[in-house]
């Protein structure tokens, strides 16, 4: 027990005399924390950057719902890729209503199967009152609300009815409603007009904020047959499927794409004249697209920090010189070798660790400035603020053992007679 109380005394000894070292000389330990600081900012920075865009992602893709894919003309992204690429893409037949009725018809493991089309950059018109030019109009089903998740907050959605008859009813987002209509007046029943045609609003929705910077809420919402009285049947048609449980996902997606095949006449052996994606198959797509973007952040911090070690290692050796004296005192009444060894070594530690903490500071609010711009939720990375105090803790063990190491091997008496 009396051991243990002499190593805990000694060490906090060790600590003392390590913090009032630093202390002593600021403008040198200054300097030598930039090194630690840049290698942590850049680490904790992008990682914080990189969990913020990934946050907001899953918010504008879980506007899928659950267990929900969508089949479109164009793969996840768009027609991206070079120029053959584009041009095969583009040059594809759009879905149609009639194909994507084959997969609403024969998809068993589908428990809804949502239909849409869309026309986007509308203005909304209510007794003189306007939106800006940033409306989504969506044509869709009866079961598109629920592939959507969208949820009607006052009101009703769209009904079997709506589609057989074409009727002119819409359901309004959020923002619409609270753009034209006073507090005081209940959209239900009021008439709006978009692009020349009147729509009665039988339904408002429920907020889904926004994603990547875009409102999702900005949209309304009419009956696909409606959509297509207004603005063609050649348009593409987007189609989304709510498989039964998320343990079927997988074979309610392989079967919809067989389904769709076969609509489009697709040859056997042939690849897909369409693309499908899923809020799973997205994430993995920005992860990848990511990663060699974040292998290279590491690479450039890890070099810094392996800059800054060197400079800790000869600003220690700098300060065991300096204190050839103080090292001779301590030896010559009682002060054992692993005590100046634990001595240096703690302060080598703790000027990473200052450091560290700084970086992650600093690094945490530059990556969160984006989530400003995104109006999403901050994001703490503590997995890699974790990760990166134990690298400044590990470059201060590597870097100062040499260092503390000399120290404690100095002769007392050679150090006593060092001027």
């Amino acid at each position: 027990m009396s051991k243990r109380l002499l190593d805990w005394t000694s060490m906090k000894e060790s600590l003392a005399m390590a913090l009032a070292a630093i202390r002593a000389n600021k403008l040198r330990s200054s300097l030598t924390l930039i090194g630690i600081v840049v290698g942590i900012f850049s680490i904790i920075s992008v990682m914080t950057a990189m969990g913020v865009l990934r946050n907001s992602i899953e918010e504008g893709i879980m506007q899928l719902g659950s267990n929900t894919f969508q089949l479109q003309k164009f793969p996840p992204g768009g027609p991206g890729g070079g120029h053959n690429m584009r041009w095969r893409f583009r040059n594809r037949k759009n879905i149609t209503y009639q194909q994507a009725m084959a997969i609403r018809d024969k998809a068993t493991l589908a428990k809804a199967v949502g239909i849409e089309a869309w026309e986007f950059g509308r203005i909304v018109w209510w007794k003189g009152q306007k939106t800006n030019p940033s409306i989504s109009v969506a044509g869709e089903n009866v079961e598109g609300l629920e592939t959507n998740d969208w949820n009607v907050d006052d009101g009703r959605g769209l009904s079997a009815k709506d589609l057989d008859l074409s009727t002119r009813v819409a359901v309004l987002g959020k923002p619409i409603v609270e753009k034209l209509f006073p507090p005081h007046v209940n959209p239900i029943g009021e008439e709006i007009r978009v692009d020349g045609v009147l729509y009665q609003i039988v339904g408002t929705l429920q907020s889904k904020g926004g994603a990547l910077g875009g409102d999702q809420d900005n949209i309304v919402i009419i009956p696909i047959t409606t959509f297509f009285q207004k603005y063609g049947k050649d348009k593409d048609i987007h189609v989304m499927v709510k498989a039964l449980s998320r343990e079927v996902v997988d074979d309610a997606i392989e079967q919809s794409r067989m389904i769709l095949r076969a609509a489009r006449n697709v040859s056997p052996g042939d690849e897909d004249d369409f693309g499908y994606f899923s809020n799973e198959s997205i994430l993995k797509q920005f992860n990848d697209f990511t990663l060699y973007f974040r292998i290279g952040v590491l690479v450039v911090s890890s070099i810094a920090l392996l800059a800054a070690g060197i400079g800790i290692m000869n600003i220690m050796l700098v300060s065991v010189t300096e204190r050839t004296r103080e090292i001779g005192v301590r030896k010559a009444i009682g002060a054992q070798r692993r005590d100046i060894l634990t001595q240096f070594i703690i302060e080598a530690i703790i000027l990473c660790q200052i450091g560290g903490l700084i970086g992650v500071f600093i690094g945490i609010l530059a990556g969160n400035g984006i989530s400003v711009w995104l109006e999403t939720p901050p994001y703490l990375p503590w997995d890699w603020v974790a990760i990166g105090l134990g690298a400044c803790s590990l470059v201060g063990i590597v870097f100062g053992v040499y260092p503390a190491w000399k120290a404690s091997t100095l002769d007392p008496i050679e150090a006593l007679r060092y001027e």
